[in-house]
């Protein structure tokens, strides 16, 4: 059960008394075998099948919690669960288990002209805390990930999604029991209290290597400006969609519906529409017409506001939103120039696709755009590390520091160099 509030004192001695224990599972952790990972991660996935209706049961207690609190349409679809949801967790986990394990992969290896043999390997970056708000599928997320890279992590996720959190980290630590891994390997924040983030942000006492937030702007730039460890940053979604004027229409339609449509409350959903004016007449209407038969709200500049009557008008603050829901911004644009100089001026660098058969546009639009993520003649919705074929991630990271992109496996592990000689002296 989560406890409201505490002493400040109590408070920094339950997360620092948490930061010793993770160090010291971090350890055994880290040189623990692949078999023995694969086997937690294996009962992990089969306790959160076998808890199902407990978990279903304690994201009921969260719904109706955050249904009273007034939770955005799209903040309680984040929070919900059902059981292909949780089927899908489970899944996650297995994809993550069949995952290569990176410890101790050899990334590069040379030989120096003096005969030493130089190799740079992976290694567990230690302890990692992971601050999120919502998605109690995080706690199973980040916890097998960072199992899987030798990690311990510290969980602290939000007060919305207590019970189902509390509910799903008990499973995580049955598969850490069964395989003889250290429960203290995967541990979660026992209260809500705002001062326990702020504890986690200044390093428990020098045990948290580093921090990854996932959740809303103010949370984020929370983590940012007060954080005296390294963090994985992701702000925020602010996604664009350009329709070239050498798209397909009806591959540009299907695209943009799925963009948007498919999940309105994640990051990788589509808020910002831009359309090539010279194909305008081919293009904005169809699309625009489906995105409103999906149940979606347009807002558009001018021209889009005259050439179709559902539009409201976009306002400047419209650019720069990410709406998690079913709402877009539309723009009429003069080619892919204008197009990535919006995108530069609006864009949160977290994705942004193009739709065009024109290979000069798309090269383009591939080298002038600087976000984490680009597609071409794909749905923005890819924006996932399962999609890329990582199993999994805790975030996109919009950074340019260390990890970019889909934070998975690799992602979270550093390296160190072994070098080995055969007598050789420094002259």
């Amino acid at each position: 059960m989560m406890e409201n509030r505490q002493e400040g004192a109590d408070i920094a001695a339950l997360m620092n008394d948490i930061g010793k224990r993770a160090r010291a599972a971090a350890g055994p952790l880290s040189i623990a075998s692949s078999e023995q990972k694969n086997l937690a991660l294996a009962e992990m996935a089969a306790a959160l099948l076998r808890n199902e209706d407990k978990i279903l049961a304690a994201n009921a207690v969260d719904m109706a919690n955050g249904e009273r609190a007034g939770l955005s349409p799209a903040l309680l679809d984040r929070l919900k669960l059902d059981m292909g949801r949780i089927a899908g967790m489970a899944d996650g986990i297995r994809a993550i288990a069949a995952l290569k394990d990176p410890v101790g992969d050899v990334i590069a290896a040379w030989e120096r002209p003096n005969g030493l043999s130089i190799e740079r390997v992976r290694t567990p970056l230690g302890v990692i805390g992971v601050i999120y708000e919502s998605r109690p599928n995080v706690t199973a997320d980040a916890g097998a990930l960072c199992l899987k890279a030798g990690n311990a992590v510290i969980l602290r996720g939000g007060s919305d999604s207590a019970h189902s959190s509390a509910a799903i980290h008990a499973c995580m630590v049955e598969g850490l029991e069964k395989a003889g891994l250290p429960a203290d390997a995967i541990q979660r924040v026992p209260v809500t209290d705002r001062a326990a983030v702020g504890e986690m942000l200044k390093g428990l006492s020098g045990n948290l290597d580093v921090i990854v937030p996932r959740g809303g702007r103010s949370l984020v730039e929370r983590v940012q400006n007060e954080a005296r460890v390294p963090v994985f940053a992701h702000l925020e979604g602010i996604c664009h969609l350009y329709l070239d004027k050498s798209a397909k229409p009806d591959m540009a339609v299907a695209i943009a519906v799925n963009s948007k449509m498919r999940r309105t409350g994640i990051c990788g959903a589509a808020e910002t529409l831009l359309v090539d004016r010279a194909a305008a007449d081919v293009l904005l209407v169809p699309v625009l017409t489906a995105l409103e038969a999906a149940g979606c709200e347009i807002r558009g500049d001018a021209e889009v506001c005259a050439r179709f009557s559902a539009a409201r008008p976009a306002v400047d603050e419209d650019w720069s939103r990410e709406y998690l829901d079913a709402i877009i911004s539309v723009k009429l644009v003069d080619g892919v120039g204008e197009a990535i100089s919006h995108i530069g001026t609006w864009s949160s660098h977290h994705t942004e696709a193009i739709v065009a058969e024109d290979d000069a546009a798309v090269e383009r639009f591939f080298n002038e755009i600087d976000s984490a993520i680009l597609l071409h003649n794909a749905s923005t919705q890819f924006a996932d590390g399962g999609e890329f074929g990582m199993g999994g991630e805790i975030g996109i990271a919009t950074g340019k520091m260390h990890a970019r992109g889909p934070v998975g496996v690799e992602q979270l592990t550093s390296f160190k160099y072994r070098v080995r000689g055969n007598g050789q002296l420094r002259p």
